[in-house]
């Protein structure tokens, strides 16, 4: 026979772990769109690596979506 707590809280921990996944994922495109917009505005990838305390080469990689 199964533990009821423990079930509960097996439930409870996938939960916690997809909802952190969705809002990893949601952050993360945010933060691509914003560095894009920035580019687009005129910023160099230096310009908005400086900003964030990245690297350049980074910056490019999350442009790009990798």
């Amino acid at each position: 026979m199964a533990d009821p707590k423990g079930e509960k809280a097996r439930r409870s921990v996938r939960a916690a772990q997809a909802k952190f996944e969705r809002e990893q994922d949601a952050a993360q495109e945010a933060r691509r769109k914003a560095f894009a917009q920035a580019q687009k505005a005129g910023l160099t990838l230096r310009d908005i690596a400086e900003e964030v305390g990245l690297h350049h080469t980074r910056v490019l990689q999350i442009i790009r979506g990798k």
